[in-house]
């Protein structure tokens, strides 16, 4: 089992949790667990401004192991997925995605994808086993600033869209003051998109700051009728839309949106998406009346990715907007997943309010309980002996789960009437804080 490693790499309250000696050591074990292998260790980060403090600590770990290390800066981590891939090599981008300042993180990526979990684990054994292992003084890895990296990548989503049809204004975006604020404007204004950009001004401290993805009122109360507005998180691998009045359009959503097109344009694949469990029963509803089948599989945008290259699937994605366009991407790709959705409003012809309209959407609600031990409340026999109970209901769909990232439980509850759910979802939400307080 992973101690270090979460669901989306190594995540902390930063100088607590995530300090400087972590950072360090993970760079060494990276450095000796991947040399040999590949010869470059790419590092990217998002705005926060402990991302400067990790990333000097963790390329001096890999370098003291052996392993040449190159600084691209801050950039999306798509665009450090997109520069892996190309060069065959291994990267990680110091992000804590759609968390605060205060939080930072480290994902590592091995030719465009993040690394497996049975890699995770190596690596946390050499950091447990033997913290440090330095190489002789001759042996001794280069570091080096390359600033090219962002322009290739901006290039790659310029050329992808460069003919196709895309509105001229009527977008107002939204930043969350993360790293898409490097790339958005050369993108939008090379394919002609008239974009009103907001949150962009990231200062350090600002990132997802009432703001970005977990904000949409921050631009929806803001928008006018007919304007359309873009959400992304802190390293833009994510990416959601709101349209007046804050009204939230999921990954769910953009997923179902986008797979007509993909049908029409023949890209989907054995008519097939793949999204995790938490994804509404609406949205299989949606596919499933166009003869779109849903593959399920456990929440994690990684794994979403590997049911997709096990099953040849090309479209896949989370609710929270973490969207892979396999054909365009290894990754969930905030900026793709914003270009693939305004080019299918303009080529299926509809408003996206129009497309709001037509879907369905059952009563769904998701609490974050925080707890102390997330393992021993998943052992819990009295709260599995619920679950069983509950399992025996056709009109329930119910999921709880530790956060991978985060010391909660996170339960889920779906079903058909809006009250049950709430009963329900209360219910449970205080059984996990009754098995947490003993």
């Amino acid at each position: 089992m992973k101690k270090l490693f979460g669901t989306d790499g190594i995540r902390g309250v930063i100088n607590e949790e995530l300090t400087p000696e972590l950072a360090m050591k993970l760079g060494n074990a990276i450095g000796r667990y991947y040399l040999g292998k590949y010869n470059r260790f790419i590092i990217a980060k998002d705005t926060r401004n402990s991302g400067d403090l990790l990333e000097s600590a963790m390329a001096a770990g890999a370098a003291s192991a052996g392993m040449n290390v190159e600084f691209a800066g801050v950039i999306p981590t798509p665009a450090l997925a997109y520069i892996t891939k190309k060069e065959q090599t291994l990267g990680a981008v110091i992000s804590a995605s759609h968390n605060p300042a205060v939080y930072n993180g480290i994902k590592v990526l091995a030719k465009g994808m993040k690394i497996s979990d049975e890699d995770e684990v190596e690596i946390e054994n050499l950091i447990i086993d033997t913290p440090y292992h330095y190489t002789v003084y001759s042996g001794v890895g280069k570091t080096r600033q390359v600033d090219h990296y962002k322009d290739e990548y901006v290039d790659y989503v310029v050329s992808l869209y460069k003919n196709q049809r895309l509105p001229k204004d009527g977008i107002v975006v939204d930043g969350a003051n993360g790293s898409i604020s490097t790339v958005i404007s050369m993108v939008y204004e090379s394919l002609g998109i008239g974009a009103e950009l907001r949150g962009i001004d990231p200062n350090g401290l600002n990132i997802n700051d009432q703001c970005g993805s977990l904000f949409p009122e921050f631009l929806g109360k803001s928008l006018s009728l007919g304007q359309v507005g873009v959400l992304f998180d802190g390293d833009a691998d994510r990416c959601l839309f709101v349209l007046p009045g804050s009204k939230l359009i999921d990954g769910d959503m953009l997923m179902a949106l986008n797979s007509r097109k993909m049908v029409e344009q023949g890209r989907l694949k054995g008519n097939r998406v793949v999204a995790t469990v938490m994804s509404n029963l609406g949205f299989e509803k949606y596919l499933t009346s166009r003869d779109i089948l849903l593959d399920r599989t456990r929440v994690g945008d990684k794994y979403v990715l590997e049911r997709m290259l096990k099953t040849g699937v090309i479209l896949g994605g989370e609710q929270s907007g973490h969207i892979i366009f396999l054909d365009r991407s290894t990754t969930g790709d905030g900026l793709i997943t914003s270009l693939e959705t305004l080019n299918s409003l303009e080529e299926l012809g509809e408003t996206l309010d129009e497309f709001v309209q037509s879907f369905p959407v059952y009563p769904q609600l998701l609490r974050n309980v925080p707890v102390t031990d997330k393992k021993a409340i998943m052992e819990n026999a009295r709260l599995k002996d619920r679950l069983e109970e509950l399992k025996t209901r056709n009109d329930l769909r119910i999921v709880l789960r530790p956060s991978g990232t985060e010391s909660y439980v996170r339960v889920m509850v779906e079903g058909i009437e809006q009250l049950e759910v709430e009963q329900i979802c209360h219910e449970l939400e205080e059984l996990v804080q009754e098995c947490n307080d003993g």
